[in-house]
């Protein structure tokens, strides 16, 4: 069952405190996104740093395709699992996907300089920021905008696939530029979206899993985002 699903089945509480508990669940999102990507930071230059995490995880094609696929179980299962599993397991399995994920993105300590990851960093920061103060005010109903970023990113995915048999310098840069006007796109749509996921709700230990996919939804964005930025900001070491 997605998060949509999830929603439809714990929405519609009636509660004197329901903008109060929208807050509290909103921060709560962007505090658990944040707090994962500090986690996928500090793991991403452990390994970085570690020649024997290196080894192991980029010398061993079955330790480096198992962290992948093990990547899309933790998202597919955290998303269909939601309604059946505890608020601990959710918030765990999002801890260990953003561990993961940072020990495959060590990689980028090794190719591009310190400084301009540092200063793609902000840049992103900057565009999320906007993007999803946007998504959270705007009057403006962003679903069916959503739905053709999403069949976009669908067209993007297959084109990258493509492209790895074209190795294609052109058609990686347009990529990479379509990547960027895709997820800038999808944060304002999903900050709309999790804003809206918490209309109606109590705060109880079942809607703080909402948080907790909130934070999911933001963090891919966020680094996705990031990544495609790198293309065109990042500066790679001598």
């Amino acid at each position: 069952m997605s998060e949509f699903n999830y929603v439809k089945n714990y929405g519609g509480y009636n509660s004197t405190s329901a903008v109060e508990v929208q807050n509290t669940l909103l921060r709560k999102s962007y505090v658990w996104m944040a707090s994962a990507l500090v986690l996928t930071g500090l793991t991403s230059y452990f390994v970085a740093n570690s020649p024997g995490m290196l080894q192991l995880i980029f010398g061993n094609r079955m330790v480096f395709f198992g962290i992948i696929i093990a990547e899309l179980a933790l998202v597919i299962g955290l998303s269909s699992t939601i309604q059946r599993i505890s608020v601990v397991t959710a918030t765990l399995l999002f801890v260990l996907y953003s561990v993961l994920n940072g020990a495959l993105l060590a990689t980028i300590f090794l190719v591009f300089t310190m400084s301009s990851i540092a200063t793609t960093f902000f840049i992103t920061a900057g565009t999320f920021g906007v993007m999803a103060l946007y998504g959270s005010f705007t009057k403006t109903d962003l679903s069916s905008f959503g739905n053709i970023l999403l069949m976009a990113l669908i067209g993007l995915i297959i084109a990258t696939v493509v492209n790895i048999f074209l190795k294609s310098t052109m058609m990686d840069m347009i990529i990479s530029g379509v990547g960027v006007l895709i997820f800038t796109g999808l944060t304002a749509y999903d900050a709309q979206k999790i804003k809206a996921l918490t209309n109606g709700v109590e705060e109880d230990d079942e809607t703080q899993k909402l948080a907790v996919i909130g934070a999911l939804m933001l963090y891919l964005d966020f680094v996705n985002l990031f990544l495609y930025l790198l293309r065109f900001f990042g500066r790679r070491n001598n």
